[in-house]
């Protein structure tokens, strides 16, 4: 055995779990892990803020399925971090954050950039450690790669002293881990997979409600077989977005507040909801009492605390998605007997509702339409771009608008809803991923909570394209000001935004401004055509609002549409 100090343990620990890349800033408390770093073969990206560290780490973990891995100081680099850990936590994504603390001896006496990050980051953490010997540094990564990427995947922060990191001691990295109190569920039970199956033969109206459990288990493809063995429509939550082809003639859309009428519609009518990988959010459920009044439901999750507790199901199904949908698929069988004329009558009235209600919106006048552009850029990239957002009406326009075909295709903020977001985490996803086309479509009041990462990606010569609607306000907040408080516009106003174009350009990245609907189209050939980073401002319709729309405490079939033109 090698006998090391505690920065070199950690970065051998981390080739061990083979991380190739590390987000982060530096700080005295960290100095020697960015000496071993420099010496490394790993790679770290310097972005200009902690938050954005998280957030790019999330885009790299959400876009391949690997964990992110975070580096930063101790104090308020620490600190900085809890908006990152605490989405990424409840989008269930395996982040792991390390931070730097003061030496042992001085923790507890208010020492310089000292915080009892333990303590602060508890609530938003699926765990956390603080080290307090060199000699147990490499069990405790072990553990924490473990328990971020297993059951239900989540963020771990992972607290280092400046002394454990200066100490030494024999490297020795275990093989495996094995945790009396954490042993992940993950294979069905088979009485209730029985069951689960014969109530989808037998159900005249059935749906499936597929959360982002769907992605991050791998469970697309058995998610499509099921839904084809069965002619089952599928609907999907904003995480779940891409877990089925959004192209597919059984995808019904998402679900929710600001979910297609079809799909909610089908939600309320459906006698049987196979929810898969979701959690009953309050944005997709709307007024709880009555959701799904005639459906009985079978909930899928890996997360044993998940089941039973917003609402009570029929068939609980304790286990890893892609698991339970295969052993589903195996009792059913080749070719299962179900109701064939009643799935045809249950799939003719939900093309009825879309006929009724489809997706629209005011399509002439002289104002750029938000939508519109979310459409051409779907024409321009047929389709297969990545697409990360940032948080507001924007981010329901890119889930409307952009058809996704496949798993990890769409990265977005769901539980939290972090504004800032998208630009932070589309350069992670740049990193993981340097042969996609990568474009953040932002709002203007948004994109300014993180614009210095786009020096990040200037240093890094990520070619990111961002795609500004620029409608001079908070419009989500707005919108909700305008529907239901009588139009009283409180701190909603950005007017005058930034000249984006010259904001982009002080960084050295091409700037495109459209002002015109005739423009919209050039300006997203000309973004795309260029080879390095872009950015977009394109001048959007203020009035512009997202529709359909659930107004809170009522249900998902009680919403408000578009005002036909």
């Amino acid at each position: 055995m090698t006998k090391m100090n505690g920065a070199r343990i950690l970065i051998e620990c981390w080739k061990k779990e083979g991380v190739e890349v590390v987000f982060g800033y530096p700080g005295a408390a960290t100095v020697e892990i960015h000496h071993a770093l420099a010496e490394s073969s790993l790679r770290f990206v310097l972005t200009r803020h902690e938050q954005a560290a998280v957030h790019a780490a999330e885009g790299y973990a959400r876009s391949t399925g690997r964990p992110g891995v975070v580096l930063v100081t101790s104090g308020p680099g620490a600190t900085n971090t809890i908006t990152g850990l605490a989405g990424a936590n409840m989008d269930s994504v395996p982040v792991l954050v390390f931070t730097g603390q003061v030496a042992r001896m001085l923790i507890g006496n208010d020492a310089f950039q000292e915080v009892d990050i333990v303590g602060v980051s508890r609530p938003v953490t699926k765990h956390n450690y603080l080290v307090l010997s060199t000699h147990d540094l490499a069990s405790t990564v072990k553990e924490a790669f473990y328990v971020a990427t297993s059951g239900r995947p989540g963020a771990v922060l992972v607290d280092l002293p400046k002394d454990v990191i200066g100490g030494t001691a024999e490297f020795q990295y275990p093989k495996k881990i094995s945790l009396k109190a954490y042993r992940p569920h993950l294979t069905p039970h088979p009485r209730q997979v029985s069951r689960a199956a014969a109530l989808l033969a037998q159900a005249e109206r059935p749906l499936i409600y597929a959360g982002g459990g769907i992605v991050s288990s791998g469970a697309s493809e058995e998610l499509v077989r099921l839904s084809e063995l069965l002619n089952i429509p599928v609907t999907t939550t904003l995480m779940g977005l891409g877990g089925f082809p959004g192209t597919h003639p059984l995808f019904l859309g998402m679900l929710g507040m600001h979910g297609l009428y079809r799909a909610n519609m089908a939600v309320q009518r459906a006698d049987l909801i196979l929810a898969a990988g979701a959690r009953f959010d309050d944005r997709v459920t709307g007024a709880l009492g009555r959701f799904a009044p005639e459906a009985a439901i079978v909930h899928i999750d890996v997360d044993t605390t998940s089941i039973h507790k917003i609402l009570d199901v029929d068939v609980p199904l304790v286990a890893d998605a892609r698991q339970a949908l295969l052993a589903i698929l195996m009792a059913l069988g080749e070719a299962p007997d179900y109701p064939k004329k009643a799935r045809e009558k249950w799939l003719s009235q939900i093309e009825a509702w879309n006929r009724e209600e489809p997706l629209r919106y005011k399509k002439d006048g002289p104002l750029i339409q938000p939508q519109a552009v979310v459409e051409e850029i779907y024409r321009a990239t047929r389709g297969k771009a990545v697409i990360v957002t940032e948080v507001g009406q924007h981010q329901m326009w890119a889930a409307q608008h952009y058809l996704y075909e496949r798993p990890r295709q769409f990265i977005s903020s769901g539980g939290l809803g972090v504004m800032g977001f998208g630009l932070p985490a589309c350069l992670g996803v740049q990193v993981a991923r340097p042969e996609a086309l990568v474009i953040d479509i932002a709002g203007d009041g948004s994109i300014l909570m993180n614009i210095q990462e786009l020096a990040t990606v200037a240093q890094e010569g990520l070619p990111v394209k961002v795609a500004i609607l620029n409608n001079q306000a908070l419009g989500m907040v707005r919108q909700w000001q305008e529907l239901f408080y009588g139009g009283r516009y409180a701190q909603t106003i950005l007017s005058p935004s930034p000249d984006f174009v010259k904001l982009a350009e002080a960084f050295g990245i091409r700037g495109f401004l459209a002002e015109k609907p005739a423009e919209v189209e050039e300006t997203v050939r000309l973004a795309l055509a260029h080879e390095g980073p872009a950015v977009m401002d394109f001048r959007v319709d203020p009035a512009a609002l997202v529709y359909p729309m659930v107004p809170a405490g009522k249900a998902i079939d009680e919403m408000m549409l578009s005002p036909r033109s």
